[in-house]
């Protein structure tokens, strides 16, 4: 069980001598100015070092992380491999590649729009950062807001460069995702009239964040899978794909999938193929801990950029601000921004507040990080420096048993190890989170290079611009998912496919010889390199 350290201690008393004060004089938002300012110096999108220049695909010239790259120009699994192309292991219209939310989403509105549909995921259906989400799902569905206002607050959030037509179709088509969900039977936080209550996000202007306590991605994710299997749709398991087939018209016409337990290849026909693998937090960019699932490293990334299928915005990555820094057991673990918007303050090791509380999240991560570093008043640790989130002012502004009641997963993470939230600030320090760039689509849910394949989710570039506020990530799976299942099903209907191949691989392979590309590991990762069984 965790022990404080004399010097925590101290750095404690502080923090509660300041909490009054700090209520009633709460510190101002930043001007326009200096959130850039914070971010240029400090956020780690803006480190030189850790970017590289892709020398090969879509996306020749650009920078990315060393991380990324090294996937992106990395060798295909399949290369050498004797794979049956001509005797498919399996055969549908719709093959949706990942079984989070996205992937479920899409699934369950293809069934329904009358396709034939397989889930394939790597590890189970669920096991996704859908399920790790917690804080809550956006939608302008009250008196006094509206999606133009949604609008307005994503777009300025994510420094006005979402994609308008993407960005427009998620604020539009969320009361409707709101009701789609509530009506498979999510049990969203309702009041005693049955009103679904909504709170503040960073960034937010209205209150328009529906939750189900802090387990929101949790029910989410246990109602879309339910629906999945009382639908028997057929999901394979524990099988990855490791590479998209195209035929000679340059269609996508299925994938070829790894069996991660037997490491037999099998191949996969389909009409249309819907990515929905999520994000790239278990690449651990420039060594940061990790909110993310076990399996999220970038996969669908490396699928669709290899097929021939550009990225948008995929120098941009957000890191959490409130990632659990102590104890180690739980180092990098999400501390939801609803700890925040329901009153909790972050404060340094003096008890000094040092920004809104309610910034967007990646002013609020620079603020972190400038706060331990530049300014060194950080709260000392043996993982490194974080500060404080004073979480008892929660129960102080809106009285004895709030957190039990709002925010019970947090209250029982931190009881685990004798730390009572309640009474005690916890210690925090940015996380990566989520994958802002991505695979471009048009509005339609295609890609815009690849004829029949679709992507959703995470795995997406240009809904959020470059920083996504609280909120959205799980509204953009359903919107996304649902309209990507609906697209994919409707495209099968008239696809004729041709014979498919892996000449796209061999190709890229060539153009990776020719620009002296010398990474020695294989791509999609699938896995950690920490892996108890790495193949």
């Amino acid at each position: 069980m965790y022990k404080y350290t004399e010097q925590q201690l101290e750095s404690m008393k502080k923090v509660e001598a300041t909490r009054q004060e700090r209520l009633n004089n709460l510190f101002p938002r930043m001007s326009a100015e200096a959130k850039e300012a914070v971010l240029k110096e400090n956020h780690p999108d803006y480190i030189e070092s850790a970017y590289e220049t892709l020398q090969v695909g879509p996306n020749k010239g650009d920078e990315v992380l060393h991380e990324l790259a090294a996937l992106l120009q990395g060798k295909s699994r399949v290369l050498g491999k004797k794979i049956d192309l001509a005797h498919p292991d399996y055969d549908t219209d719709v093959l949706v590649i990942g079984g989070g939310g996205a992937g479920a989403s899409a699934a369950i509105t293809a069934n329904a729009n009358g396709a034939n549909v397989m889930i394939v995921t790597k590890l189970r259906i669920g096991d996704a950062n859908t399920m790790m989400a917690e804080g809550g799902i956006q939608a302008a569905d009250k008196e006094n807001d509206s999606p133009v206002q949604h609008y307005l607050d994503a777009f300025g959030g994510g420094h006005f460069a979402a994609r308008p037509e993407l960005l427009r179709r998620l604020v539009i088509e969320a009361p409707d995702a709101i009701q789609w969900l509530n009506n498979l039977g999510v049990m969203f936080d309702k009041d005693a009239d049955g009103r679904m209550i909504t709170t503040n996000g960073g960034g937010t202007s209205r209150k328009r964040m529906h939750a189900c306590k802090d387990y929101s991605g949790a029910e989410i994710m246990r109602t879309v899978r339910d629906e999945v299997l009382n639908r028997k749709i057929p999901v394979v398991e524990f099988t990855s794909a490791v590479e998209l087939l195209k035929d000679e018209n340059g269609q996508v016409t299925g994938a070829v999938l790894l069996n991660m337990e037997t490491g037999d290849y099998l191949v996969a026909k389909a009409k249309t193929v819907v990515i929905a693998t999520g994000g790239a937090g278990r690449l651990h960019y420039q060594n940061f801990p990790t909110s993310n699932h076990y399996g999220a490293t970038a996969d669908g990334l490396i699928l669709g950029y290899r097929a021939g299928a550009p990225l948008l915005y995929q120098d941009t990555i957000q890191y959490h601000p409130t990632g659990a820094l102590y104890p180690s057991q739980i180092y990098g673990a999400l501390v939801t921004e609803k700890v925040r918007s329901i009153g909790a303050m972050l404060v340094n090791r003096e008890g000094e507040a040092f920004m809104h509380p309610l910034e967007t999240r990646d002013v609020s991560a620079a603020s972190i990080i400038r706060e331990c570093s530049a300014r060194g008043k950080g709260v000392h640790t043996p993982l490194g420096d974080g500060v404080w989130l004073d979480t008892p002012m929660i129960e102080q502004l809106h009285g004895a048993g709030t957190i039990e009641k709002r925010i019970p997963a947090m209250l029982r993470m931190y009881m685990n190890y004798d730390i009572d939230m309640r009474k005690q600030p916890i210690l925090v320090y940015p996380t990566l989170h989520y994958q802002n760039g991505g695979l471009e689509i048009g509005g339609d849910g295609f890609t815009k290079t690849i004829p029949n394949l679709l992507v959703a989710g995470e795995a997406v570039g240009g809904i959020h611009g470059r920083n996504r506020l609280m909120g959205n990530s799980l509204l953009d799976i359903i919107v996304f998912g649902r309209d990507a299942g609906k697209a994919a099903a409707a495209k099968a209907k008239t696809v004729t496919l041709g014979t498919p191949n892996l000449d796209h691989i061999y190709q890229y392979a060539d153009m990776l010889k020719e620009a002296g590309c010398t990474e020695e590991g294989v791509s999609p990762l699938l896995l950690p390199h920490y892996a108890r069984h790495e193949r």
